[in-house]
């Protein structure tokens, strides 16, 4: 499952690229680590709550 969403993502990176459409994602390390870290809290929260 996690390989699927891995191919799943460089699939939408790689067509955003190609047809010059702008990322759906932080240009920049420091924005996709804040992504991360709130995706992690989010399941955490989640896990917790359950």
């Amino acid at each position: 499952m996690v390989l699927a969403g891995v191919l799943l993502a460089l699939a939408i990176g790689t067509a955003c690229r190609m047809l010059d459409i702008p990322l759906p994602a932080p240009p920049r390390l420091q924005g996709a680590l804040l992504v991360v870290a709130m995706t992690a809290g989010f399941l955490l929260a989640d896990h917790l709550l359950r």
